[in-house]
């Protein structure tokens, strides 16, 4: 299959196909005429670089994992990683919708008076949610990410008070 039908039959652009192959994770078979040809599993490994993609791996773990013969071989301790890094955004989110939901309905005057909201903006702050503790808020140190997971759990329990 020629380049151009992989990009039609994928919807992935030639260009980001030709980078693809460049990176070492798809790699074509021969050329027909100017055009690059692919083997006919090129869809499936599309939909794998997809996928790696859509979990947050990036491009040269995708490519460790899928190999360039097209025989992946995928890494199972870097899945359980990626999931417990999944687990962990979507216990930060589910704290941020919380307190949103929370100041849509809440009975206090203005938000900076309900107790819910300063505790979340106090989240916000430490970089507990909304990022990695490197942002301006953020001024005390980080020395021991255990300890920091572990008061970052008793501080989204707070929330729920």
């Amino acid at each position: 299959m020629d380049i151009a039908e992989v990009a039609k039959r994928s919807g992935v652009p030639a260009s980001t196909l030709r980078f693809y192959e460049e990176k070492g994770v798809i790699s074509s078979i021969g050329r027909q005429g100017l055009r690059r040809v692919f083997d006919a599993n090129i869809l499936e490994r599309l939909a794998l670089i997809a996928l790696g993609q859509a979990v947050g791996f990036s491009l040269d773990d995708i490519a460790r994992m899928i190999g360039s013969k097209g025989n992946p071989d995928i890494d199972r301790k870097l899945l359980s990683n990626k999931a417990d890094e999944l687990d962990r955004n979507i216990q930060k989110l589910t704290v941020m919708r919380d307190g949103l939901r929370h100041a849509v309905v809440c009975s206090a005057p203005r938000h900076m008076e309900c107790p819910k909201f300063r505790r979340l903006l106090g989240l916000a702050g430490d970089g507990v949610i909304g990022g990695h503790g490197k942002g301006k808020l953020s001024q005390r140190p980080r020395s021991n990410s255990r300890q920091t997971h572990r008061f970052g759990a008793a501080k989204r329990r707070k929330i729920g008070r």
